[in-house]
């Protein structure tokens, strides 16, 4: 394999027809392959996830799944005996939701959709069927206000060029204190 794009999407075209009934024994779906070239070598990347109906993917699978995929690898009848680098992980927060089991997992989540010839929409992700998705848009305010929101909105797949999930962080004002715990050593930090 030589390190030239349609060489390198080949080889991962043909790695996902290799890999899925692997990644499929471990009851994951193999979302992505990704062949990189660093120098003499090849860094493969995988990404599985979980199958519908589940919450996630543990760590455990990964590391059962990583297993399984290198011995694949390592039989592959049409390897170029290139030394490759394995990495195996779980789609993060930044992929898109491409798929309507993406967006499934992702109920209750704030998301943003880029609607096909509107503004983008942030929301909360409330409902997905198997014609698209409903979220409660949030309304933009000034800043210091608690944002408000929007009356409810369907969006049929078709429609939705792409969306994200927003990673939402906690604020101060709305943590309990209270349930945090000191142990004597902190405690005597505290005091000092």
């Amino acid at each position: 394999m030589t390190g030239k794009p349609a060489d390198i999407q080949l080889e991962a075209a043909r790695l996902t027809e290799l890999l899925e009934p692997t990644v499929a024994s471990h009851q994951l779906v193999l979302e992505e392959v990704e062949v990189r070239r660093v120098g003499d070598q090849r860094i493969v990347h995988v990404v599985v996830d979980a199958t519908e109906g589940t919450e996630g993917i543990l760590l455990d699978q990964v590391a059962e799944v990583s297993r399984s995929i290198s011995e694949a690898l390592d039989k592959d009848p049409h390897d170029t005996s290139d030394p490759y680098e394995l990495e195996v992980s779980s789609p993060g927060t930044s992929r898109p939701l491409t798929l309507p089991r993406h967006w499934r997992r992702n109920v209750g989540r704030m998301v943003k959709v880029n609607v096909i010839g509107e503004d983008n929409l942030l929301g909360r992700l409330m409902e997905v069927d198997d014609a698209g998705i409903t979220i409660v848009p949030e309304i933009a305010v000034k800043k210091g206000m608690k944002p408000k929101v929007g009356e409810p909105r369907s969006i049929e797949f078709g429609s939705i060029r792409r969306g994200n999930v927003e990673v939402e962080f906690s604020r101060a004002e709305s943590a309990d204190l209270t349930e945090l715990e000191l142990d004597d050593e902190d405690d005597e930090n505290v005091e000092a």
